[in-house]
């Protein structure tokens, strides 16, 4: 038996700034014209078809981007809104975590509202009465419950709500992204209570941005994307196929801010930055700082230091980095990558005169500045030949082993003594995706072991 059917759901909003106005909301409706009369540009359609059920005592996630219609169609199944088009059917008494204390009047006390709300999701005073103490309890409101709720915090507040609409028993329970209303030992609370209804076969629809939650808790999960469905069915699969989703818009954007960086451009050469200082060099990066407090250089002056410089393009310009690209294992450019992937870094180069003095370098760094790793072809021992015309570097990391997180790329063509001809500093962005959550920035190769009466599994 199902607990939720929605069948061909539409949901339609009328934009507001349209020149045309009714003369009255009356005749509007009485002419029917309140949405036939309108230009496909007035109009948003915030769900286009979207069916589902959801079967008695299961739990199912909606994931998506925000604007995708998570919430609308929680609405609907609330009976907060009415569909345009379609149907919505729902079995047994119904609560909905969507807006907490919705209802809850300012001037009132604590205990007046708790009244007020219960009674509004369908419970009688002698339910409310009877609840009471296991709501204050649960809610941490004991001292402050005949308090007006307009001096209650914003903490306060949510942890009252959370509590009344939690307590009416419901046979299905709405939720959308309200978990985490409080204090780590609240969300902790939150979480149990939740446990507690599935334990008991009620049936639960979760709206929510937390992954971790719809592979945690959920039976079923659905992909809403701009109204319509993406995916339904197994959570992982569905996760995976947003998440790759996900990565690709990341992706293509980091592609779209490189490409739209002036900086990363090769000017006319007439206006090139003025050569450098020779007593300018950058130090060996294996004991450079950066220092957050360093002042933003000047772009016409190579900075002593170019680890505590500013993001920025220095040097001369007599070899120039045309073009960086980032290339993952499948041998495509991408700003995405999983920790513990191969990645190349390749730098095509122009010399505009042969020299035979160079060496090429690369950096990386967290969102913060701090440095992850640096290095250079003459400090691994590197002897310079010849540079001429075009060429192309390829700097290749077996395995990225870095933890999820944003980091920055320096690159650089300079002399043997720190001079640089085109140094990038900061200018290209990439993203290390994981499915954990660890701390730090290094992922080093590792491995549990445990012996004696210690019983562990699930580790790789």
């Amino acid at each position: 038996m199902n607990a939720i059917e929605v069948r061909d759901v539409h949901k339609v909003y009328r934009r507001y700034g349209r020149r045309k106005q009714f003369a009255t909301l009356k005749s509007a409706l009485l002419s029917g014209s309140v949405l036939r009369d309108l230009r496909p540009d007035a109009v948003f359609e915030a769900l286009r078809g979207v069916s589902f059920d959801v079967g008695a005592g299961k739990t199912f996630g909606i994931i998506g981007r925000n604007g995708s219609g998570k919430s609308t169609m929680l609405k609907l199944i609330a009976g907060i809104g009415k569909p345009t088009s379609g149907g919505v059917h729902v079995e047994g008494r119904v609560s909905a975590l969507i807006e907490l204390g919705a209802g809850f009047h300012p001037e009132i006390s604590g205990r007046d509202n708790v009244y007020v709300n219960g009674m509004m999701l369908g419970l009688t005073r002698r339910d409310i009465a009877r609840r009471f103490d296991d709501i204050v309890r649960f809610a941490e409101l004991e001292e402050f419950i005949d308090a007006p709720v307009k001096t209650y915090s914003s903490g306060m507040y949510m942890r009252l709500g959370f509590a009344v609409a939690i307590n009416v028993d419901p046979d299905v329970l709405l939720i959308d992204e309200v978990l985490a209303v409080g204090d780590e030992a609240f969300t902790h609370k939150c979480l149990d209570k939740f446990a507690d209804f599935r334990r008991r076969g009620r049936t639960v629809l979760l709206v929510t941005h937390s992954l971790d939650l719809v592979t945690r808790f959920c039976d079923e999960a659905l992909w809403l994307d701009a109204g319509l469905v993406k995916s339904h069915g197994d959570p992982k699969r569905v996760i995976d196929a947003y998440l790759m989703d996900v990565a690709g818009a990341e992706n293509r954007q980091l592609a779209a801010d490189d490409n739209a960086n002036p900086k990363t451009q090769s000017p006319n050469p007439k206006s090139h930055a003025p050569g450098p200082n020779p007593e300018s060099r950058i130090p060996d990066p294996r004991s450079a700082i950066p220092d957050p407090q360093s002042p933003i250089p000047d772009p016409h002056e190579v900075p002593p230091d170019m680890f505590k410089a500013a993001e920025g393009r220095w040097g001369s310009r007599e070899v120039e980095i045309t073009a960086v690209d980032l290339v993952g294992a499948s041998g495509e450019s991408s700003h995405i990558f999983r920790s513990g992937e191969r990645v190349e870094i390749r730098l095509r180069v122009r010399a505009h005169h042969p020299v035979s003095d160079f060496a090429f370098g690369v950096g990386i760094f967290n969102a913060e500045g701090v440095c992850c790793y640096g290095t250079n072809t003459d400090i691994e021992g590197g002897v310079a030949g010849e540079l001429s015309g075009d060429g192309e570097v390829r700097f290749v990391i077996d395995a990225l082993d870095l933890v999820e997180g944003t980091f920055k790329l320096d690159v650089a063509v300079h002399r043997r003594n720190g001079v640089p001809y085109d140094y990038h500093r900061l200018l290209h962005t990439f993203r290390v995706k994981s499915r954990l959550k660890e701390a730090g920035i290094f992922r080093p190769p590792h491995r549990w072991s445990f012996s004696g009466g210690i019983r562990m599994s699930g580790l790789n």
